[in-house]
């Protein structure tokens, strides 16, 4: 169960469909090519040597708690212990707080690579760099030199603490109190589904908790952000005395065995020393620059763990001996059968795919973060393509792990092939961050409608108009992805038609989702074999093979995802019946 980084792959991507070289030359790096080129191999020998080994090993074994505190087997430590001495969370973060200043891009590409080893321990840093965007961009100056430094360096570690038993995704009905007390607060309350709550890989765990002031207004607007850490830290930034938070319980669950989801509890003992973050009563919004931030990781986790589905599959497919195929005489691998080559491309172009979606999304944050002009076109592009990238991406995960069971036959359903467990792993990112129906309301309500259409319509005249300058040897490639984001166009007008309609918008929401995700990706890749064309390399021809799949059998799905968009009225008023009956 190896993992070999698919370092050509990022690199093409990187160089040839985003706008990466021009973020390093704004940011003070020259070439561009020869440093991501480092990185990205440096990065592969982290997580094939340290992180994938210890994937399956993690999944059997499990986290446990005793005596209050949870433990991690001995050889998750060693290759936590392995990033944080190369320095891997400090790629995107300032140089003033120990940070690389490299664009958020490059860390794409690492992070990438990392859930894709072992997704399970890649959490924890997922959860960290969230964390100090969130400091970063809404804490006090003084928050930031106390907490900073050791977390983007990984020697602390982040959380973020929102759900609350009885407050799932309606984060208005938490009841976690905040109650001031001159300089800090003390924090009262209980969290639940909180990943990496509390381990022992790191000596601190920084979290970031959701409560309410005495006196806050009733809702979302009465809620506050504060940070609580595990051991208080002194003006030295020494560690102190134990807080008074704790982990009481571990969830059992389907998947991420080895990723500790804890029940946490704060102010057993009278009061969990707090610090605010941001302003009062503001801190839902303060959460959201740490949920950004993790929808589009989260959306990465998808890419990576298809990844990973389809090198297993390939392997195996390569290796197992069974049955003569079509055209053969003699038994041979099972990747000579037309059906197996069929479910091995498809998991390769729906990754590729959401590659290129993925990546081409996350360079916004850097020209936003840039202030590249037209700025609040960066933010808007950014806005609309965020709930798309965490929802498509994590869709055809399941997808992409689902035929890389069917690949191995039963021995997919057999544990120790690893399929199973990718399959069981990527179950979770789909209700991460917001499960993906949520995704698909804030993409229509707020994205589309409340937007007027205008970051919609721009994406689609640029893509448009980009086609256009496509050479027309590639003529008949390009006219059925012009035919779909014309589909996309026509439905994008429907929904702000349907303005209205409250019912209708939430009921064709994950169809118009799924209608965006697919057809963007089509373009990207359409651009990308444009670029493969005047390049002679076996990675090029690959990219041309799987970009010819997926507008051939991969894109023609927009026209379901219209059809069911058109058939919307219809199939409320059924659901409507059954829900009466």
């Amino acid at each position: 169960m190896s993992y070999q980084a698919p370092t050509q792959e990022i690199q093409f991507v990187l160089q040839r469909l985003t706008d990466l070289h021009t973020l390093m030359q704004q940011m003070g790096f020259e070439d561009s090519f020869e440093l991501t080129e480092a990185i990205l191999e440096e990065a592969a020998k982290l997580t094939e040597q340290s992180f994938a080994p210890v994937n399956y090993l993690g999944d059997r074994q499990g986290v446990h708690i005793n005596a209050g505190a949870v433990h991690t087997p001995a050889e998750f430590k060693k290759a936590y212990a392995d990033y944080v001495a190369g320095g891997w969370g400090a790629i995107q973060f300032p140089e003033e707080y120990g940070g690389q200043g490299l664009p958020f891009l490059v860390s794409v590409a690492v992070q990438e690579m990392i859930h894709a080893a072992n997704m399970a321990l890649g959490l924890c840093p997922l959860l960290t760099q969230g964390a100090v965007e969130a400091i970063l961009k809404n804490a006090s100056t003084e928050l930031k030199a106390l907490y900073l430094p050791k977390m983007i360096q990984g020697e602390w570690t982040g959380t973020m603490n929102l759900t609350e038993p009885q407050a799932g995704s309606d984060l208005s009905t938490l009841t976690t109190i905040a109650k001031p007390m001159g300089d800090h607060y003390l924090i009262t309350g209980q969290k639940c589904f909180i990943t990496w709550g509390d381990h022992d890989m790191a000596e601190n765990v920084v979290h970031l908790v959701l409560a309410r002031l005495p006196d806050a207004p009733a809702g979302s607007r009465g809620i506050s952000l504060f940070l609580v850490p595990k051991f208080l830290v002194n003006a030295d930034g020494t560690l102190g005395s134990r807080n008074d938070c704790q982990v009481i319980s571990l969830e059992e669950k389907m998947g991420i065995h080895a990723s500790p989801t804890c029940v946490m509890s704060y102010g057993d003992q009278g009061g969990a020393v707090g610090y605010l973050v941001g302003q009062e009563n503001k801190g839902l919004a303060c959460m959201f620059t740490m949920m950004n931030n993790a929808r589009l990781t989260v959306g990465l986790q998808g890419v990576s763990i298809a990844e990973r589905a389809y090198q297993l599959a390939k392997t195996y497919a390569a290796e197992r001996i069974q049955g003569v195929a079509p055209g053969f005489v003699e038994r041979g691998p099972i990747d000579r059968h037309p059906d197996v080559q069929r479910m091995l491309m498809q998991m390769r172009a729906l990754t590729e795919g959401a590659r290129a979606l993925a990546y081409w999304t996350c360079q916004e944050v850097d020209k936003v973060n840039l202030k590249i002009a037209p700025q609040a076109q960066h933010a808007k592009r950014l806005a609309l393509l965020t709930p798309v990238v965490k929802s498509w991406c994590t869709e055809i995960a399941q997808e992409v792990t689902s035929l890389g069971i069917q690949c191995h036959g039963g021995a997919g359903f057999i544990e120790e092939a690893g399929a199973a467990q990718l399959a069981r792993d990527a179950r979770i990112l789909p209700i991460y961050e917001g499960t993906n129906g949520i995704q698909a309301l804030d993409l229509v309500h707020r994205k589309v409608v409340l937007d007027g259409g205008e970051s919609a319509s721009g994406l689609i005249k640029e893509m448009q108009h980009k086609l256009l300058d496509i050479s027309t040897d590639l003529a008949v490639w390009v006219k059925p992805v012009q035919t779909a984001i014309s589909a996309m166009h026509e439905q994008t007008e429907w929904l702000l038609d349907q303005s209205e309609s409250e019912v209708m918008l939430a009921a064709v929401a994950t169809d118009y989702n799924e209608l965006v995700g697919n057809v963007v990706s089509a373009y990207l890749l359409l651009l990308s074999m444009e670029q493969a064309y005047l390049d002679p390399s076996d990675v090029s021809k690959e990219k041309i093979a799987v970009t010819q799949y997926y507008i051939l059998q991969i894109l023609p799905r927009y026209e379901r995802a219209v059809a069911a968009m058109r058939n919307a009225m219809q199939s409320v008023d059924l659901l409507s019946l059954m829900q009466s009956e």
